[in-house]
Formats: structure tokens, C-alpha cells, sequence
């Protein structure tokens, strides 16, 4: 009797068992890879699912949510020599299971190297100016790329991400000592053609100056000639009209001179007259 409950302890033990085997809650957002003597048998979706316990096994279990898949950073030479720092971000949903698992070891390594070979690629044909400026161009060709190979595996790329990209520190070090340079170079052309600027315009000055002078001169001279002819018509005396202009050109002289810092002394003739006819030599003699 003893043996005998003992054997249908044993049965119910194992029945209840092998029906906890057989019975598969799967979650909401996963999906179970399940093989049948170690071959792909079928995916279990979500809900209740019966297998064959002891014949069936759950080979992986899949989410079937969007997964977030970090690009780690590298560096990557541009077409230019310049070296950039760059990294991203893929959201990427396994959309057939079977194929995740079997087309590939690892797809989430896969999907990563596949991602940053092809980033380097991509920024390696690019100039340093068309990489820093052209990220959502680098973002659609860089999907386009992949989107062909992880379908292979039973991905489906969401979005690439581009985070970040950045020169290097050695080649900021480089751009900050350019734009340094550049500045500078900028700075002394903006002097030196200020300098220019400034030297034609006190040369365009004196130009001026000395036209205006050479027009003042000549009108003092009409003025003058003027001034004789009309003293010379209303007097209709040569050398009265020539002795008054000469003598009070004398005079203003004399008063300039007395105004000059270096003069001392001035000495006004004690016989102007005389000395008037004096400079007029014999011109006004008869």
C-alpha cells in the first residue's frame, strides 16, 4: 500500500509538473522563440500558450519593443585629415523573432559594429566643415545603409541619432590657434586699411588746400591789378596808385613780422615814401 502511494504521488507529482511545463504565459511586448528537439518549432505570442513539455523548449526570449541601442563613441579621420569624435543612438524592434536569433549570433553587436562602420564611412567622404554642419544628412544616409542588412536579420530600424560630433582636443587645439591667427591677420588688414584710408584722405586735403590757396592767389592778384586800375583811372597817376598798394602790402608785412615769435625787433623806415620809390626803382621815372 505504502509502495503503491508512493508510485501515485510520484505520477500526480510528475503530471502536475509536465502540465506547469506545457503551460507559457507570455507578457505583453515579448515574444518566445520555442524549438522542438533543437529546431526552430514556432513563436509564442503573447498570452496563454501550450507546448509539448519534454519535446518543446523556449530557446529566447525577444522583446518586441522598441530597444534603445547605444553607438559608442570613436574616432574617425574626414576626407580633410581632421580628426572628429563622434557617437550615436539606434532605436531599433525585432519584428521576426526567429530571424534575430538565428541569422545572427548577436544582433544587438551586429547592429552596433554594422552602425559605427558604416557612420565611419560615411563621415570619412565628408569634409571636417560638411561633418560638423550636415548632421540630419549624415542621419537619413546612415539608415538608408543599414536598413537593407538588419532587415536580413529581423529588425526594423525606428530612428538613427546622431549625439555628437565634435573635433578632437588636439584638433580644437589646432582650430583655436587658426581662428586665432585669422583674427589677427583680419586686425592688421583692418589697420593697415584704416592707415590708407587716412593717408588719401590728408593727401586728398592738402590737394584741396593747395588748389584753394593757388585760387585765393590768383584772385588777390586780380584784386590787386583791379585795385590799381581803378586807383590809376580815378587818380590818372602811375606811380600814386602803385607807391599806396605797395606801401600798405609793406606795412602788413612789417606786422607780421612783429607778430612772429623769433622777431624781436622791428624797424619801420624812417622815410617810407622814400623808401617805397626806392623799391619801384625807375619804373615810374619819366
Amino acid at each position: 500500500m505504502q509502495e503503491t502511494l508512493i508510485i501515485m504521488l510520484l505520477l500526480a507529482a510528475g503530471v502536475i509538473i509536465t502540465i506547469y511545463k506545457g503551460i507559457n504565459i507570455v507578457p505583453q511586448g515579448e515574444e518566445w522563440v520555442v524549438e522542438r528537439l533543437g529546431k526552430f518549432s514556432r513563436t509564442l505570442k503573447p498570452g496563454l500558450n501550450i507546448i509539448i513539455p519534454y519535446l518543446d523548449a523556449v530557446r529566447k526570449k525577444v522583446s518586441t519593443r522598441d530597444i534603445i541601442l547605444d553607438i559608442p563613441q570613436q574616432e574617425v579621420i574626414t576626407k580633410d585629415n581632421a580628426v572628429i569624435l563622434t557617437n550615436a543612438v539606434t532605436f531599433i524592434r525585432v519584428t521576426r523573432p526567429q530571424d534575430a536569433i538565428y541569422g545572427v549570433e548577436d544582433f544587438y553587436l551586429a547592429i552596433q559594429q554594422l552602425v559605427m562602420t558604416t557612420l565611419r564611412s560615411i563621415l570619412g567622404e565628408m569634409t571636417l566643415d560638411e561633418a560638423l554642419s550636415n548632421r540630419e544628412h549624415i542621419k537619413t544616409k546612415l539608415k538608408d545603409q543599414i536598413i537593407d542588412d538588419v532587415a536580413d536579420w529581423g529588425v526594423t530600424v525606428k530612428s538613427v541619432e546622431i549625439q555628437d560630433i565634435s573635433p578632437s582636443a588636439s584638433m580644437q587645439d589646432s582650430m583655436e590657434r587658426q581662428a586665432a591667427a585669422e583674427r589677427e591677420r583680419r586686425a592688421i588688414e583692418t589697420t593697415a586699411e584704416g592707415n590708407k584710408n587716412a593717408a588719401i584722405l590728408e593727401a586728398e586735403g592738402k590737394l584741396e588746400a593747395a588748389k584753394r590757396e593757388a585760387e585765393a592767389q590768383v584772385a588777390l592778384a586780380n584784386a590787386s591789378a583791379e585795385a590799381i586800375r581803378l586807383i590809376s583811372d580815378n587818380i590818372k597817376d602811375k606811380e600814386l596808385p602803385a607807391m599806396f598798394l605797395l606801401g600798405d602790402r609793406y606795412i602788413t608785412s612789417l606786422e607780421q613780422i612783429s607778430k612772429s615769435q623769433n622777431s624781436k625787433f622791428v624797424i619801420y623806415p624812417a622815410d617810407l615814401q622814400g623808401a617805397i620809390k626806392g623799391m619801384l626803382g625807375n619804373v615810374f621815372k619819366k
